[in-house]
């Protein structure tokens, strides 16, 4: 199917390609939330547009004033768990793994694997006044992704303080520590993307493909192996604690959590 300057609408995600660029959107009104369905629509985009030898680089953000607050916290329950984090990790590895340039555009929440969506694309433009974090810890949980990359973005212990506090930090801050290449006003956003895209569509596509792949030669090996083994820990350990399903109800139930250390 060739498509050329036109919409492919599903039900949790847009995406419109404009020659050599797609503009993917998150649509799951109000803080696109990243719910199975939506993990399995971005897998499918992912995959058609890796297909497509005309187009080079991929934009993504989310529909309204979010990028997106993160994964459906009803399924990091026992029974769902493993469908969901195979699903999330093979859209966090079809980011990684694709030859086409990624750009995250960034507004208001980018909370825990919408943070790990946005982090894991090869640039971020971010509003000033966006919320970033990484908040499963106070669920009794961690984010695999950011537990097996976040350090090479920031640094080790920038990196522990955002996962093990799960504090939330703004777009200033995010690009301060790396987390982002600029962060701007929310009225100049698009004009920062579009100022990349530009620049992007003057190169060559199979040299950026390339360069990419150089780029992360080395990144991409301790990756793959730090995300199967935090996906282990999480599945093995973390989800049989008392801890991690106290906290998955306690917010359901919308209540503090009671933990118990075991």
């Amino acid at each position: 199917m060739t498509i050329t300057s036109a919409d492919v609408k599903l039900d949790r995600i847009s995406w419109q390609c404009d020659a050599s660029v797609v503009r993917m959107l998150l649509h799951h009104p109000p803080l696109n939330v990243i719910d199975i369905a939506m993990m399995e629509e971005l897998s499918q985009a992912l995959a058609e547009i890796e297909s497509r030898q005309d187009i080079s680089v991929i934009v993504l953000s989310g529909e309204g004033k979010a990028f997106s607050a993160g994964v459906d916290v009803a399924v990091h329950t026992p029974d769902k768990v493993q469908e969901m984090l195979t699903k999330f990790h093979n859209v966090i590895r079809a980011l990684v793994s694709t030859k086409k340039i990624t750009i995250a555009a960034v507004r208001e929440h980018c909370l825990g694997g919408g943070a790990e969506m946005a982090m894991m694309c090869d640039m971020v433009f971010t509003t000033q006044s966006a919320q970033w974090g990484f908040p499963e810890i106070k669920l009794g949980c961690y984010p695999p992704v950011a537990c097996a990359a976040l350090s090479a973005l920031v640094g080790q212990k920038k990196a522990a303080e955002l996962i093990l506090t799960g504090r939330t930090i703004d777009g200033a801050g995010a690009a301060q520590i790396g987390l982002a290449n600029r962060a701007v006003p929310g009225s100049e956003l698009d004009a920062a993307v579009e100022e990349c895209v530009g620049d992007l569509r003057k190169l060559s596509p199979s040299a950026l493909a390339l360069a990419k792949k150089a780029n992360y030669a080395w990144d991409s090996m301790h990756f793959d192996k730090g995300l199967a083994r935090a996906e282990g820990i999480y599945l093995d350990e973390l989800m049989t604690t008392e801890d991690a399903q106290e906290g998955i109800r306690a917010f359901m139930e919308k209540r503090e959590p009671k933990w118990t250390g075991k």
